[in-house]
């Protein structure tokens, strides 16, 4: 399958309104943050939206970059890989606080462990649970609806 940019765009927002949605309600008590649990369930949701919406932003790139490939897709191990400059970004942001909504800067190891096991959550169930629950998603270029 070569998902199409529209395909990539609603796989992208489904995947981190969903899994990682319910990946962020569950790992936000945990994490090495201090204040109440209000704020931190503010502040991983933030994150957490920034990522959604900066990562539309990222699928335009991609697919931009695509069409230089052979494939007009990438390896799967890229989609891991695409994390890297995905987080950096988005730490610049929160790390400084810069984010709309956001009651303070995000520790770095607080980031760092949300964002990391969100992505890690996300990537799996795109390569594994979403192939098998969404069969007409591989056959129509990762359109979901």
């Amino acid at each position: 399958m070569v998902p199409t940019l529209l395909g990539r765009l609603e796989t992208r927002l489904f995947l981190l309104v969903f899994v990682g949605g319910v990946v962020t309600a569950l790992l936000t008590p945990v994490l090495p943050v201090d204040g109440p649990l209000a704020d931190r369930y503010q502040a991983t949701f933030v994150v957490l939206g920034t990522v959604t919406v900066f990562g539309i932003g990222w699928e335009l790139l991609y697919h931009l970059v695509m069409q230089w490939r052979w494939e007009k897709d990438w390896p799967t191990l890229f989609g891991l890989l695409t994390a890297v400059p995905e987080g950096i970004l988005v730490w610049v942001f929160a790390g400084r606080g810069a984010l709309p909504w956001l009651p303070g800067p995000v520790p770095w190891e607080a980031f760092l462990i949300h964002f990391g096991i969100v992505w890690l959550a996300v990537w799996l169930f795109a390569n594994g649970p979403m192939r098998v629950l969404f069969v007409r998603w591989r056959f129509y270029g990762g359109r979901i609806v």
